[in-house]
């Protein structure tokens, strides 16, 4: 079996992201989305799970909270793509839905990136990398 990454993060406003993420060209798997959570669908080994405060309460362990992604930075999500077009495509239609820049382009020649700060202060690094630049 494919191992798979099933990344949570909450959310203010589920109706909202998830049509910011709708937006980007990205669908909701919803055998696993309700009123209080949805699975966001990346790609066949790639979710992120959005919840609402009260949806991922409920798998704290007791005494901790979630951070507030617009104060506290707890994982960057990084996504690559295909190509330079692709990522700057795919940062164009986040700014378009309400993103807004987090540090200005890197362009390393071999490396090329753009991040983003979600609606709800998360931080998206969207990257293309030269397949021959990664050793193996």
């Amino acid at each position: 079996m494919t191992t798979q990454i099933f990344v949570n993060v909450q959310v203010n406003d589920l109706a909202k992201s998830k049509a910011f993420f709708e937006a980007l060209g990205y669908s909701f798997n919803a055998q696993f989305t309700n009123d209080d959570a949805a699975a966001l669908v990346i790609s066949d080994t790639i979710c992120a799970m959005l919840h609402t405060p009260k949806s991922l309460e409920r798998f704290l362990p007791k005494g901790k909270t979630a951070s507030d992604a617009t104060k506290h930075t707890e994982v960057l999500l990084a996504l690559s793509f295909e190509s330079k077009d692709a990522v700057n495509t795919i940062y164009d239609k986040a700014i378009t839905a309400g993103a807004t820049e987090c540090r200005p382009t890197e362009d390393h020649g071999f490396m090329y990136a753009r991040s983003f700060n979600d609606l709800d202060g998360h931080i998206w690094e969207v990257f293309w990398m030269e397949p021959s630049a990664v050793n193996d």
